[in-house]
Protein backbone atom coordinates (compact mmCIF):
# COMPACT_ATOMS: atom_id res chain seq x y z
CA UNK A 1 0.00 0.00 0.00
CA UNK A 2 1.22 3.46 -1.00
CA UNK A 3 2.65 5.66 1.91
CA UNK A 4 3.42 9.22 1.36
CA UNK A 5 4.84 11.73 3.50
CA UNK A 6 4.28 15.23 3.05
CA UNK A 7 7.18 17.51 4.54
CA UNK A 8 7.72 21.15 5.16
CA UNK A 9 11.06 22.58 6.61
CA UNK A 10 11.59 26.20 7.94
CA UNK A 11 15.04 27.44 7.55
CA UNK A 12 17.55 30.42 9.10
CA UNK A 13 17.22 31.89 5.64
CA UNK A 14 17.08 31.35 1.91
CA UNK A 15 20.82 29.49 1.15
CA UNK A 16 22.02 26.14 2.67
CA UNK A 17 25.62 26.42 0.88
CA UNK A 18 25.77 29.81 2.44
CA UNK A 19 25.44 28.65 5.79
CA UNK A 20 21.90 28.74 6.34
CA UNK A 21 20.41 26.09 8.20
CA UNK A 22 16.88 23.71 9.18
CA UNK A 23 14.74 25.03 12.34
CA UNK A 24 11.85 22.94 11.89
CA UNK A 25 10.91 20.31 9.97
CA UNK A 26 6.77 18.82 9.64
CA UNK A 27 6.02 15.93 8.24
CA UNK A 28 2.40 14.48 7.83
CA UNK A 29 1.59 10.44 6.73
CA UNK A 30 -0.90 9.73 4.46
CA UNK A 31 -1.72 5.98 3.55
CA UNK A 32 -3.65 4.69 0.64
CA UNK A 33 -4.37 8.89 0.03
CA UNK A 34 -5.75 9.20 3.94
CA UNK A 35 -4.25 10.65 6.45
CA UNK A 36 -3.12 8.61 8.97
CA UNK A 37 -2.00 10.91 12.36
CA UNK A 38 1.11 9.32 12.23
CA UNK A 39 3.16 12.54 11.88
CA UNK A 40 6.49 13.20 13.25
CA UNK A 41 7.78 17.23 13.94
CA UNK A 42 10.95 18.50 15.36
CA UNK A 43 12.44 22.00 16.70
CA UNK A 44 15.92 22.22 15.81
CA UNK A 45 19.47 24.20 16.96
CA UNK A 46 20.79 25.27 13.84
CA UNK A 47 23.84 26.94 15.83
CA UNK A 48 23.16 30.02 14.31
CA UNK A 49 20.83 33.18 14.58
CA UNK A 50 17.76 33.38 12.01
CA UNK A 51 17.77 36.42 9.37
CA UNK A 52 15.44 38.97 9.83
CA UNK A 53 13.55 38.49 7.11
CA UNK A 54 13.18 34.68 7.79
CA UNK A 55 12.34 35.79 11.21
CA UNK A 56 9.19 37.73 9.98
CA UNK A 57 8.35 34.63 7.89
CA UNK A 58 8.67 31.81 10.49
CA UNK A 59 8.50 33.84 13.55
CA UNK A 60 10.51 31.23 15.51
CA UNK A 61 12.76 33.39 17.62
CA UNK A 62 16.71 32.16 18.00
CA UNK A 63 16.29 31.92 22.17
CA UNK A 64 13.65 28.92 21.70
CA UNK A 65 15.16 26.86 19.50
CA UNK A 66 18.83 27.39 21.94
CA UNK A 67 17.70 24.02 23.86
CA UNK A 68 16.67 22.28 20.50
CA UNK A 69 18.06 19.15 19.73
CA UNK A 70 20.64 19.30 16.36
CA UNK A 71 19.96 17.63 13.42
CA UNK A 72 22.86 15.07 13.76
CA UNK A 73 20.58 13.80 17.18
CA UNK A 74 17.33 13.62 14.85
CA UNK A 75 18.60 12.21 11.78
CA UNK A 76 17.87 8.52 12.98
CA UNK A 77 14.69 9.44 13.84
CA UNK A 78 13.73 11.42 10.63
CA UNK A 79 15.17 8.61 8.34
CA UNK A 80 13.49 5.42 9.87
CA UNK A 81 10.05 7.49 9.38
CA UNK A 82 10.83 8.19 5.75
CA UNK A 83 12.25 5.72 5.02
CA UNK A 84 11.22 3.82 1.40
CA UNK A 85 7.72 6.77 0.75
CA UNK A 86 7.14 9.05 -1.52
CA UNK A 87 7.97 12.18 0.00
CA UNK A 88 5.50 14.84 -1.49
CA UNK A 89 7.09 18.77 -0.83
CA UNK A 90 6.21 21.87 -1.99
CA UNK A 91 9.11 24.00 -3.75
CA UNK A 92 10.78 20.45 -3.42
CA UNK A 93 14.57 21.75 -4.58
CA UNK A 94 14.61 24.05 -2.05
CA UNK A 95 13.59 21.85 1.21
CA UNK A 96 16.02 19.07 -0.59
CA UNK A 97 19.11 21.22 -0.97
CA UNK A 98 18.69 21.72 3.02
CA UNK A 99 18.04 18.59 4.51
CA UNK A 100 21.03 17.44 2.08
CA UNK A 101 23.04 20.13 3.62
CA UNK A 102 22.31 18.85 6.88
CA UNK A 103 22.61 15.14 6.33
CA UNK A 104 25.93 16.13 4.58
CA UNK A 105 27.42 17.56 7.73
CA UNK A 106 25.95 14.56 9.81
CA UNK A 107 28.47 12.41 7.60
CA UNK A 108 25.04 10.89 6.15
CA UNK A 109 24.34 9.75 1.98
CA UNK A 110 21.77 12.53 0.35
CA UNK A 111 18.26 12.69 0.96
CA UNK A 112 17.23 10.25 -2.56
CA UNK A 113 18.71 8.27 -1.42
CA UNK A 114 16.85 7.40 1.65
CA UNK A 115 13.09 8.11 0.07
CA UNK A 116 11.53 6.06 -2.85
CA UNK A 117 10.67 9.47 -4.80
CA UNK A 118 10.33 13.26 -4.03
CA UNK A 119 7.17 14.91 -5.91
CA UNK A 120 7.39 18.73 -6.12
CA UNK A 121 3.18 20.14 -5.62
CA UNK A 122 4.93 23.61 -7.31
CA UNK A 123 5.49 21.83 -10.26
CA UNK A 124 2.46 19.49 -10.59
CA UNK A 125 0.71 23.11 -9.49
CA UNK A 126 2.88 25.44 -12.46
CA UNK A 127 1.45 22.55 -14.56
CA UNK A 128 -2.35 22.59 -13.56
CA UNK A 129 -2.42 26.29 -13.74
CA UNK A 130 -0.03 27.90 -15.66
CA UNK A 131 0.81 31.95 -15.43
CA UNK A 132 -1.41 31.84 -11.99
CA UNK A 133 0.07 32.07 -8.41
CA UNK A 134 0.79 29.04 -6.76
CA UNK A 135 2.30 29.67 -3.80
CA UNK A 136 0.70 27.29 -1.08
CA UNK A 137 -1.51 29.83 0.48
CA UNK A 138 -2.76 30.71 -3.47
CA UNK A 139 -3.46 27.46 -3.79
CA UNK A 140 -5.16 27.03 -0.32
CA UNK A 141 -7.72 29.82 -1.70
CA UNK A 142 -7.69 27.93 -5.27
CA UNK A 143 -8.84 24.67 -3.90
CA UNK A 144 -10.96 25.51 -0.59
CA UNK A 145 -8.91 24.57 1.89
CA UNK A 146 -8.69 26.68 4.98
CA UNK A 147 -5.48 27.94 6.27
CA UNK A 148 -7.51 30.67 8.26
CA UNK A 149 -5.14 29.72 11.27
CA UNK A 150 -1.82 30.75 9.26
CA UNK A 151 -0.60 33.78 10.08
CA UNK A 152 3.00 32.43 10.11
CA UNK A 153 4.61 30.28 8.27
CA UNK A 154 4.93 26.46 10.67
CA UNK A 155 6.59 23.38 9.39
CA UNK A 156 3.67 21.50 10.71
CA UNK A 157 1.08 23.66 9.79
CA UNK A 158 2.39 23.75 6.18
CA UNK A 159 2.52 20.32 5.71
CA UNK A 160 -1.07 19.35 6.78
CA UNK A 161 -2.46 22.32 4.55
CA UNK A 162 -0.12 20.65 2.06
CA UNK A 163 -1.45 17.46 2.52
CA UNK A 164 -5.07 18.80 1.82
CA UNK A 165 -3.81 20.86 -1.10
CA UNK A 166 -1.87 17.69 -2.88
CA UNK A 167 -4.97 15.77 -2.40
CA UNK A 168 -7.39 18.23 -3.89
CA UNK A 169 -4.65 18.47 -6.48
CA UNK A 170 -5.00 14.52 -7.64
CA UNK A 171 -8.69 14.23 -6.87
CA UNK A 172 -9.22 13.31 -10.28
CA UNK A 173 -6.68 10.49 -10.15
CA UNK A 174 -9.35 8.47 -8.29
CA UNK A 175 -12.40 9.20 -10.78
CA UNK A 176 -12.12 5.98 -11.68
CA UNK A 177 -10.67 2.74 -9.66
CA UNK A 178 -10.45 -0.26 -11.98
CA UNK A 179 -9.45 -3.86 -9.87
CA UNK A 180 -8.26 -6.61 -11.45
CA UNK A 181 -9.85 -10.30 -11.02
CA UNK A 182 -6.98 -11.53 -9.48
CA UNK A 183 -6.01 -8.63 -7.46
CA UNK A 184 -6.06 -9.55 -3.35
CA UNK A 185 -8.95 -7.43 -1.76
CA UNK A 186 -7.21 -8.06 1.70
CA UNK A 187 -4.97 -5.06 1.70
CA UNK A 188 -6.88 -2.73 3.89
CA UNK A 189 -8.98 -0.55 1.03
CA UNK A 190 -12.62 -1.34 0.41
CA UNK A 191 -12.67 -0.55 -3.49
CA UNK A 192 -15.69 -0.84 -6.15
CA UNK A 193 -14.70 -3.59 -9.16
CA UNK A 194 -15.98 -1.70 -12.49
CA UNK A 195 -16.85 -4.39 -14.95
CA UNK A 196 -15.85 -2.05 -18.04
CA UNK A 197 -17.68 -4.65 -20.49
CA UNK A 198 -20.74 -3.75 -19.40
CA UNK A 199 -20.52 0.15 -21.29
CA UNK A 200 -21.63 0.23 -24.02
CA UNK A 201 -19.61 3.60 -25.96
CA UNK A 202 -21.65 5.26 -28.65
CA UNK A 203 -19.79 6.05 -31.56
CA UNK A 204 -19.85 9.56 -32.95
CA UNK A 205 -18.31 9.77 -36.53
CA UNK A 206 -17.28 13.38 -37.84
CA UNK A 207 -19.29 15.40 -39.94
CA UNK A 208 -18.76 16.02 -43.86
CA UNK A 209 -17.85 19.83 -42.67
CA UNK A 210 -16.02 18.65 -39.63
CA UNK A 211 -14.23 16.29 -41.79
CA UNK A 212 -13.25 18.54 -44.27
CA UNK A 213 -11.93 21.22 -41.47
CA UNK A 214 -9.49 18.79 -40.00
CA UNK A 215 -8.57 18.13 -44.00
CA UNK A 216 -7.61 21.89 -44.33
CA UNK A 217 -5.90 22.16 -40.88
CA UNK A 218 -3.84 19.27 -42.03
CA UNK A 219 -3.17 20.22 -45.05
CA UNK A 220 -2.15 23.68 -43.93
CA UNK A 221 0.38 22.07 -41.47
CA UNK A 222 1.95 19.49 -44.44
CA UNK A 223 2.28 22.91 -46.24
CA UNK A 224 4.06 24.75 -43.36
CA UNK A 225 6.55 21.48 -43.23
CA UNK A 226 7.40 21.83 -46.89
CA UNK A 227 5.47 18.35 -47.52
CA UNK A 228 7.93 16.34 -44.27
CA UNK A 229 4.53 15.22 -42.31
CA UNK A 230 4.39 12.24 -41.63
CA UNK A 231 0.80 11.26 -42.07
CA UNK A 232 1.01 12.16 -45.27
CA UNK A 233 3.73 10.26 -46.18
CA UNK A 234 2.21 7.25 -44.39
CA UNK A 235 -0.76 7.97 -47.03
CA UNK A 236 1.50 7.49 -49.34
CA UNK A 237 2.83 4.35 -48.37
CA UNK A 238 -0.67 2.94 -48.25
CA UNK A 239 -1.27 3.47 -51.88
CA UNK A 240 1.84 1.95 -52.57
CA UNK A 241 0.93 -0.92 -51.27
CA UNK A 242 -0.70 -3.76 -53.19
Amino acid sequence: MSRQIVLDTETTGLSAEGGDRIIEIGCVELVARKLTGNNKHFYLNPERDSHEDALRVHGISNEFLKDKPKFAAVADELLDYLQGAEIIIHNAAFDVSFLNKELELAGRPAFRSFVDSITDTLAMAKELYPGKRNSLDALCDRLGVDNSGRTLHGALLDAELLADVYINLTRGQDALLIIDDAQDSAGGANFVQIDLRSFALPVLPASEQEAAAHEEVLTQIDKASGGKTIWRNCEGLQKAMP
